[in-house]
């Protein structure tokens, strides 16, 4: 039966008929709190009084809102028994649980039957159908576990970033605390965009400064807030903190120690299938640590349905963060700062009309755009370009699809185009609309058509690249279509090289297993692009060709890459790790233009 909105049981239904004849609102909430443990069980005498009113209904069938969009995945009970049982193995027994977005009270269930000396639990939760689906649940649990103890439970309907956790702190200060549960997977922006109330005051919570927050680094997960939240008002207290979140979330906890040095230990990531718990594609864990401890900086990976079983150790090595500490303490030696500059590929924000491909059989200048509509241009300006869904082979010298390249580099004058290559720029200007919609600032102010992430590194012949979203570490080499080079989009990663030897030897160091031990020691392939810039920054090729020497590239060429039929020579080798010495060092600009370009992605 549906009242207020939610599902309540027989028993509960049955409870109410026989208890609520006597409709006063404090004997009535006295007799709930005596019963369940529910302080204030109904606000006010109206609340009484209408579901008195709906119980006189047989039937009250109301449809329940998808709420997936918001971030709210309700916790399934199996999951919150399994996290609770994980819990009592660390021999956790907690007076106090505060369960900050309780949703339907599935935790605040578990809790109650694995935690048998709770002396309070406080339950906040921002939407009232919700509310009261939880008071009823814990109703329904002690109408059939009425011999159980029954702590003092406090469900408020409240905007979790208005609440005063502070309050709870001070009067709470010599209990055993256990913070659990399952706050929104959702970022603010998307809250903002859905018009949500629940957002918190100050979206800069990491006070970054003006350049990040433009770059999107003043976006963040929901669940992150609030947990830091709770560190900050609790990370002294005596207790424990398990939430279930995203990965990225866990990441960045953990990631943060080094500098907000928490006082939290034994920290720790349960990984679980949020797919089938949620029906959500992300990676997911159940985080957990010690309250009120020496601050750690490093995190152990365990799997939920296999807990005693340690998979890796994330976290801080010396000042370097990486995704499993035990290889990369065998491997740091390689870790520095790359001679060669990493680059994004074409950025243009307009791939309907950008990204062409050329009509089978028919004249050569002839193209079609993913509208579908069919044209013809000079082929000046019109290039190959690859995916990342198109590097998975080791050699490329051809694409699928070709985009249109308006500059030679960032802001340079467009005016040439309609001078010298009339049909191109009557195909461009007829879609000027798409390129005064775009949304990213980067191109205010600037020429017609104008690209970004475009330089004389863009149209190197010979270029060694990866993919930016895939959970390969598996490098490309690319040779020229036609005698122009090919070009990328920006979601790869790409160095462009003058010789095809240099590539080559690139190539080679890269692919070597010692650089990808490496990079799959540092990469968390969990985030939403596992390999950006900075990581691959990080790859010394100088450290790595003097550790695999001459032998090792000589017997990678004949063995994968003798159909390029080059001369591959000592002699040259030393060469090549000669440039790679002669490079002048990355400054700080460079390094925050590898970040710029990567942030604007």
């Amino acid at each position: 039966m549906k009242v207020f909105e939610v599902n309540i049981t027989i028993k509960v239904v049955d409870f109410f008929k026989q208890n609520l004849k006597k409709n006063d609102l404090i004997k009535v909430n006295q007799l709930l709190k005596e019963f369940c443990g529910i302080s204030e069980f109904f606000d006010n005498q109206n609340e009484i009084s209408e579901l008195i009113k709906i119980l006189n209904i047989e039937q009250n069938i109301i449809s329940e809102p998808d709420r997936a969009e918001y971030g709210d995945f309700q916790t399934p009970k199996n999951l919150s028994d399994l996290t609770c049982k994980l819990l009592q193995t660390k021999n956790i027994n907690p007076q106090i649980v505060i369960e900050p977005t309780c949703g339907k009270g599935n935790f605040i269930l578990s809790v109650l039957e694995h935690f048998p000396q709770i002396e309070k639990i406080f339950g906040i939760e921002i939407y009232p159908k919700y509310v009261w689906e939880t008071k009823f649940s814990i109703l329904n649990y002690f109408i059939i576990n009425s011999q159980k103890q029954k702590p003092e439970i406090l469900i408020i309907n409240k905007n979790i970033f208005d609440f005063d956790f502070q309050e709870i702190s001070k009067q709470h200060k010599e209990k055993n605390i256990l913070v659990i549960g399952n706050p929104p997977w959702v970022t603010n922006s998307k809250l903002s965009s859905l018009n949500s109330l629940n957002l918190p005051q100050k979206s800069n919570f990491k006070n970054h400064n003006g350049f990040d927050a433009i770059t999107g680094k003043g976006n963040f997960d929901i669940a992150e807030y609030i947990a830091l939240m709770i560190l900050n008002n609790f990370s002294n207290h005596n207790g424990h903190f398990a939430f279930l979140q995203k990965n990225s979330v866990t990441k960045n906890i953990v990631f943060d120690q080094l500098k907000n040095k928490y006082s939290i230990a034994n920290i720790e990531k349960y990984n679980f299938d949020a797919k089938k718990e949620f029906s959500v594609a992300t990676d997911a864990s159940l985080f957990y640590c010690k309250l009120n401890q020496k601050h750690s900086t490093i995190c152990n990976e365990y799997d939920l349905y296999e807990p005693t079983k340690l998979k890796y150790q994330l976290g801080w090595f010396k000042d370097k963060f990486v995704a499993n500490l035990t290889s990369y303490s065998e491997l740091h030696e390689f870790d520095g700062i790359c001679p060669n500059v990493w680059r994004q590929g074409i950025k243009h924000d307009c791939s309907k009309i950008m990204e062409l491909e050329k009509i089978n059989g028919q004249n050569i200048n002839k193209y079609v755009n993913q509208n579908n509509e069919q044209f013809e241009i000079e082929n000046d300006l019109v290039y190959c370009i690859l995916k990342s869904s198109d590097l998975k082979t080791g050699i490329i010298n051809q694409s699928r699809k070709y985009t249109i390249v308006t500059q030679t580099k960032i802001g340079e004058n467009t005016d040439f185009i309609e001078t010298d290559l009339p049909k191109t720029y009557q195909y461009l200007n007829s879609k000027i609309e798409f390129f005064n919609n775009r949304k990213s600032s980067i191109y205010n102010n600037k020429p017609k058509f104008s690209i970004f992430g475009v330089g004389d590194y863009s149209f190197k012949k010979y270029k060694v690249a990866i993919s930016g979203f895939y959970k390969s570490t598996e490098f490309s080499l690319l040779l020229p279509n036609n005698d122009k080079s090919i070009q990328l989009d920006d979601t790869c990663y790409f160095i462009g090289f003058d010789k095809l030897v240099y590539a080559v030897y690139t190539y080679i160091i890269l692919n070597h297993k010692i650089t990808q031990e490496f990079l799959n020691s540092i990469i968390f392939f969990d985030s939403k692009r596992p390999i950006t810039k900075d990581i691959l920054m990080r790859i010394d090729l100088l450290k790595i060709a003097d550790k695999i020497q001459f032998t090792g590239v000589s017997e990678f060429y004949e063995s994968k890459l003798k159909q390029l039929d080059i001369s591959i020579n000592e002699q040259g080798w030393i060469e090549f790790k000669k440039s790679l010495k002669n490079r002048p060092k990355i400054n700080e600009i460079d390094l925050f233009s590898t970040i710029y370009e990567n942030e604007m992605s």
